[in-house]
């Protein structure tokens, strides 16, 4: 969670909220954690972009970057873009994030032991979006619960949830931040599992798994969000419950520079996606900079790709982040809550 752009910023996976800004803690060893079998890239086919904004994203160090956009905005002309058919974002992306752990990004620094004392206190809250946190009636009763922390890596919501009381999974396709949460487990001596893998491919585990999913804002890291919402379903018990967090699809079609100066000018379509909607001058600095890629979904994925894999939705809220000018106009963040059918 660095840099989308720029000098050293924060990035958009949710960290545990403690009620006032963490001090860091010491950052755990570097290890060389391999995951499983990787399974496919998902394809991107060949597309012509005539558009060389980028995607709207917050400004500030809480949410995204601004001196590399600035400067590729500034010098990039509107251009085609031919896009691979089959880039590696899933290695492009896991490569990105070993590096945002290494720069000791904020968002991926391991939570405090102080907050793991107040988590097993009772004492403890949670983030799916950026500034709300999740109730803990959405949870039920943690004790004991089987629960898997989708794409949730970095020593952040898994070890608190552990130390509250469930039985944590945490799955990220990061080594490098599964090693964080490792880190947590072994500083405060909590119980927890970690598996290197694809959001979109859950067969690491069987059908019914989990009492519960945890899954705060990361599928933007994936070209295709309805193979995660399958997944999901298919792990959960018949019951059992997914909390997942996402962008609103209109972060995606500001131009970025305008955004800055606090105008919303309207750039890119939705269905988003850093691959294609970018002039070609622009998406050759990103990968060669070694950015994490971004993919705006469509509401119609992201929600009724939920209902379409099965599952029933019982909660939902929006979050802003207040540092964007589009949280003047409306919230840009979304939390569902789901249940899986008996």
């Amino acid at each position: 969670m660095v840099t989308r752009r720029g000098p050293p910023l924060a990035y958009r996976r949710l960290r545990v909220r403690e009620g006032r800004p963490a001090k860091p803690s010491p950052s755990p060893p570097t290890s060389a954690t391999s995951g499983g079998a990787r399974p496919t890239e998902g394809r991107i086919d060949a597309v012509l972009a005539g558009t060389a904004c980028f995607a709207s994203l917050p400004k500030d160090a809480g949410w995204g970057g601004q001196a590399r956009r600035r400067a590729l905005a500034a010098s990039a002309r509107p251009t085609a873009t031919i896009v691979p058919m089959d880039f590696p974002v899933r290695d492009h992306n896991r490569a990105a994030w070993n590096r945002l752990v290494d720069s000791s990004n904020e968002w991926t620094v391991p939570v405090s032991p102080e907050a793991i004392a107040a988590a097993r206190r009772g004492n403890w809250e949670v983030l799916l979006t950026p500034t709300r946190a999740v109730p803990h009636a959405w949870f039920g009763a943690l004790a004991g619960l089987r629960l898997l922390c989708l794409a949730s890596g970095g020593g952040q919501q898994g070890p608190i949830l552990a130390a509250a009381g469930a039985q944590v999974v945490v799955f990220d396709n990061s080594p490098r931040q599964l090693d964080q949460d490792r880190f947590v487990a072994r500083r405060d001596g909590l119980d927890l599992a970690t598996v290197e893998g694809d959001m979109r491919d859950l067969s690491a585990f069987g059908d019914g798994s989990f009492d519960l999913v945890f899954h705060p804002v990361s599928n933007l890291f994936v070209p295709e969000v309805r193979p995660v919402w399958r997944e999901a379903h298919r792990v959960l018990r018949p019951g059992g419950r997914l909390l997942a967090g996402f962008v609103n699809p209109l972060q995606y079609i500001f131009d970025w520079a305008r955004s800055e100066k606090g105008e919303l000018v309207v750039r890119h379509t939705v269905p988003y996606s850093d691959l294609s909607s970018l002039a070609e001058e622009e998406r050759r600095h990103w990968i060669a900079a070694g950015e994490p890629l971004e993919f705006g979904h469509t509401l119609e994925d992201q929600i009724g790709g939920q209902l379409e894999a099965g599952l029933a939705l019982i909660g939902f809220y929006e979050d802003v982040d207040p540092k964007h000018v589009l949280s003047h106009y409306i919230a840009s963040f979304i939390a569902t809550l789901a249940f899986r059918p008996r």
